[in-house]
């Protein structure tokens, strides 16, 4: 019979098992640096899914002096619109803007978008951008980057597009369609044999058709690969659509829709309607985004009342509260406005995945090209390239990694 183990021996025993439990995590961790290979693929996944379980959306943006040493491309870039490059226009913090990096609360860095391993994963892809001059923002920022370690490409217009890029080594397509409020519009006067407009006292205005995609992107689904939407900006903007003197006047099935429907409501059935068509339409297994509304910062009134963006540095948190609550009212308020309506229409729509860009760009008041290149108004609603837009491509490259993984 053996002898009985004493007390004593038993806690030896933990003493010694006790610190290897707490060194397994810091073998665990060694193993995944000294070894990056197949030999430990579970814990490199399970690692992946931690990151894959972040949320972007939320966070602040940390300080980063070496940031501008690591851009992707520079102000050299030939696609940058001109008054979007706040560099080679001298805006005074065209540099120091770019020092900051997008930090996610509660995790790491948003990654970086490596553009060689972007070309390589997406070889054989058409990527396409659908939307007004802000999609065209974030379009051009990623053209930039790519370009920016393979310049061998053929510049076209592939369906319907308004610019288009293809790397010829990769097979891959980066394509722009611009469209307003992505759906078919154009003036309308008043026939002089009357109708239901006309009878309302309505003499002009603009058509809008809630249920016909703009011709420049409506062969996209069916070319594309990935698509990421855009719209919102115009659906507020008073100084092109003015209320009383050229209304939007929304038809479907051809027909006027009576009574009227005011903006909101037309942008409801708008995005009702097309996100149908897409689904209808987008090619088998392609991957569909829609981008949320990007930001305003002016200051002091709109862009037509003297308003302005002249910081030099990001918004603090308690600041961005003050420009965006909805309970203010105040002059930027179209962002959350628009989001509103957008997320209501997706939350019907399973297939449509959401790149959430509002927050981390309301932050950036620091980021518009304002006054520089010569404008006669400050410009606070589109982005200086590089810049903050470029965040927005490694939110969508780490949404795609995501996916593909």
């Amino acid at each position: 019979m053996p002898p009985a183990r004493s007390p004593a021996a038993g806690l030896r025993r933990r003493k010694v098992f006790l610190p290897l439990v707490l060194l397994l995590p810091l073998i665990l961790l060694t193993l995944i640096l000294i070894f990056p290979s197949r030999s430990i693929p579970a814990l490199r996944d399970a690692a992946l899914r931690s990151q894959q379980t972040c949320d972007y959306a939320a966070g602040g943006w940390v300080p980063d002096s070496s940031a501008e040493s690591h851009l992707r491309y520079d102000h050299t870039c030939k696609e940058i619109f001109k008054g979007w490059n706040c560099i080679a226009n001298g805006k005074r913090n065209g540099h120091a803007l770019l020092r900051w990096r997008w930090k996610p609360a509660g995790c790491e860095l948003l990654p970086r978008l490596d553009p060689l391993r972007f070309l390589e994963r997406h070889r054989n892809t058409n990527i396409g951008f659908v939307g007004d001059s802000l999609n065209r923002n974030m379009f051009v920022s990623l053209v930039c980057m790519l370009r920016g370690v393979n310049g061998e490409v053929h510049k076209w217009r592939p369906a319907g597009a308004d610019r288009g890029f293809t790397f010829l080594r990769y097979n891959l397509t980066l394509a722009y369609h611009r469209t307003n409020l992505l759906v078919r519009y154009g003036s309308w006067s008043a026939s002089p044999n009357g109708g239901p407009l006309e009878s309302l006292g309505y003499k002009q205005g603009h058509r809008i058709d809630v249920d016909i995609a703009d011709q420049t992107w409506a062969e996209a689904p069916s070319f594309h690969d990935i698509l990421i939407f855009n719209t919102g900006h115009w659906w507020w903007s008073s100084s092109k659509f003015d209320p009383i003197q050229s209304p939007m006047l929304f038809f479907e099935k051809g027909k006027p829709i009576i009574p009227p429907l005011l903006p909101p409501e037309g942008l409801d059935l708008t995005l009702k309607h097309m996100i149908t068509f897409v689904n209808k339409a987008m090619r088998p297994n392609g991957l569909k985004f829609f981008s949320t509304q990007s930001p305003r910062h002016f200051e002091g009134g709109d862009w037509n009342e003297g308003g302005s963006c002249q910081r030099d540095q990001p918004l603090s948190s308690e600041e961005v509260k003050e420009f965006f609550s909805l309970d203010n009212n105040g002059t930027n308020i179209e962002a959350r406005l628009v989001n509103q309506h957008l997320m209501k229409a997706l939350e019907q729509s399973t297939t449509f995945r959401v790149l959430n860009v509002t927050h981390m760009s309301e932050f950036r008041a620091d980021a518009h090209p304002a006054t520089t290149g010569g404008k006669k108004h400050d410009d606070c609603m589109h982005w200086c390239l590089p810049g903050p837009t470029d965040a927005w491509n490694d939110l969508l490259a780490a949404s795609l990694a995501a996916i593909q993984s």
